[in-house]
């Protein structure tokens, strides 16, 4: 499916695409309201963010730290119940961490104990989901189907709330995303772990269909990305 024409800092235009990003889960076999939306506002500026917020979307899911501090830094005025709930989607440096901390809702890319071991230290009880890499791409980070027993575990002894697992597909084709959703799901299903947080705007619904309960939409949602500076 394409992508939607810029939204700019319209609400009421993000709002026509949310109510298309639900009818296209539905179409795929899923419940909107079972089916979480983390709306990916990287790239775009904090009118966007502002204005997805306008339009009831409060999962707000951001790649790079300095970004999503930034755009914190701007949104601080609004109370706690009109801001943003941030999910950090993106390879992320141990470094970063203590910033972000007190920011992030959800930590989506623990892919090593290391990393985890920083969330422990600086947000003890996060919510964290476990990488894995589906593509074999080095620098979508992610650790190895095999090994995601073993970090769960490691993670659960550092009091973390391991919730789930995430994954990244192959460039290509949706269809491809398949396998690699698919195995997701099953380990998923194996060790117990409710959330899978799988899909983006090209592949939602294969996503859905093999059992997405958390989908990352940026392009869907708010048009073409402007390209970075």
């Amino acid at each position: 499916m394409s992508a939607p024409g810029a939204s700019g800092s319209d609400p009421a235009v993000i709002g026509v695409h949310v109510a298309a990003v639900h009818e296209r889960i539905r179409r795929a076999g899923g419940d909107p309201a079972r089916v979480g939306l983390v709306a990916v506002t990287k790239g775009f500026g904090v009118d966007v963010v502002r204005a997805a917020l306008a339009a009831g979307l409060v999962e707000l899911g951001e790649n790079y730290a300095q970004e999503l501090l930034a755009k914190h830094a701007e949104l601080d005025a609004l109370p706690a119940p009109s801001g943003p709930r941030w999910h950090f989607i993106g390879r992320l440096q141990r470094n970063k961490v203590r910033q972000l901390a007190p920011l992030v809702s959800m930590w989506h890319t623990v892919d090593r104990v290391e990393l985890g071991q920083e969330i422990a230290r600086r947000a003890p009880g996060a919510r964290v989901l476990v990488q894995l890499n589906l593509s074999g791409e080095p620098q979508k980070g992610g650790c190895e189907p095999g090994e995601a027993a073993a970090l769960v575990a490691r993670l659960r002894s550092l009091d973390l709330d391991v919730a789930g697992l995430m994954g990244v597909a192959p460039m290509g084709e949706p269809e491809a995303a398949r396998p690699g959703f698919r195995l997701l799901v099953g380990l998923a299903d194996e060790l117990g772990l409710p959330e899978r947080s799988i899909g983006m705007s090209a592949d939602l619904e294969v996503a859905v269909e093999e059992g997405a309960t958390l989908v990352r939409v940026g392009r869907g949602l708010f048009g073409p990305r402007p390209p970075r500076p």
